[in-house]
């Protein structure tokens, strides 16, 4: 099958051949119509993750699948051949740069009726982020306020959307001639990162989305107000993510030590810090889809580019300029 392969960290894919995945007992082999493409990829590709997920090399890239089940494991029950199916694959099981994935079945799920596959492709892993940051760890309800960070891009653009149904109040950050596109999607206030300081603007806010650096983080903690949560998935990593990883417990001292400072920061105003790497789950994506399809999230789509040009897609998504997500068409 054709694939965009990484044979080195720190060097760009190529699209090459790669075996059609073998399919275990509980395993779906989906044959992939398209998929997402993340800042995750480009950070899997230049080695960042590489301590903690030892990937084997060569790999294939791509943690967003939509597409149509090709086959099944002898112990599957939920799905069966010719089911429109999408996911975020495991962590230990991406592939979606490529003709065919095989994806465990209890992180799949029936693919919205409303949307095309490269509209379904943008979802998953940003859906399921902002899920697990907004409703698994920072239980949003009707009347809080949560400020959520580059609302124009994947996360932000469907965080907005689950906040506002949720009933929160939201706060972004986008440029300007992203202000109105925010709007559209629930963002209630509105501030143009380029001009406006949002600390000056932001007082007493429930939850925050961080998704920034170092230094936009340290001004976030100064807008929760006591016993508000900061929920980063930029870093830094904190010990909960080397147990949630079921990584050797020498990790877990180094992962306190990344986060030590923001740890200590947070319980100096009396709010707290967790840090999030999402992880594969089709039954919150069931959720998802059953939002997607009573109109309640819609994706935000910028381009679609071919299997073949996977590593220019992969740079325009680098740019950090995408509106919304970035999709590859396979088939």
């Amino acid at each position: 099958m054709k694939a965009a392969i990484v044979d080195r960290y720190g060097t760009n894919v190529r699209v090459g051949d790669m075996p059609v995945p073998e399919v275990g007992e509980h395993d779906v082999l989906v044959q992939i119509h398209a998929a997402g493409v993340n800042v995750l990829d480009s950070k899997i590709r230049d080695g960042e993750f590489k301590l903690i997920l030892p990937y084997r090399l060569p790999l294939i890239l791509g943690n967003d699948v939509a597409g149509v089940v090709a086959g099944v494991g002898p112990g599957v029950r939920k799905f069966k051949p010719g089911d429109e199916v999408y996911a975020r694959p495991g962590k230990d099981r991406i592939g979606a740069f490529a003709e065919y994935i095989a994806v465990a079945e209890d992180d799949l799920a029936p693919k919205p009726e409303q949307l095309t596959m490269e509209e379904a492709a943008a979802i998953p892993l940003v859906g399921l982020t902002a899920w697990q940051a907004l409703v698994e760890i920072a239980g949003l309800r009707a009347g809080q306020k949560v400020f959520i960070q580059a609302g124009s891009g994947g996360v932000g653009t469907l965080a907005i959307q689950l906040a506002k149904h949720l009933g929160a109040t939201v706060a972004t950050t986008t440029s300007a001639a992203n202000a109105d596109l925010v709007k559209r999607l629930g963002a209630d206030v509105v501030i143009d990162y380029r001009n406006d300081d949002f600390e000056a603007v932001l007082h007493d806010y429930d939850v925050v989305l961080h998704s920034l650096d170092n230094e936009t983080l340290k001004k976030s903690l100064r807008v929760l107000k006591p016993g508000g949560k900061l929920i980063s998935i930029s870093g830094p990593p904190d010990p909960g993510f080397a147990r949630e990883l079921g990584k050797p417990w020498i990790l877990r001292p180094i992962m306190g030590l990344l986060s030590y400072r923001t740890r200590t920061a947070a319980k100096r105003r009396q709010v707290g810090y967790k840090f999030l790497f999402m992880r594969a789950s089709g039954d919150q994506l069931r959720q998802i889809t059953a939002l997607v399809d009573s109109g309640v999230i819609e994706p935000v789509m910028d381009r679609v580019f071919p299997l073949e040009s996977t590593a220019e897609a992969m740079a325009y998504v680098d740019k950090g300029r995408a509106k919304g997500k970035v999709v590859i068409k396979v088939k």
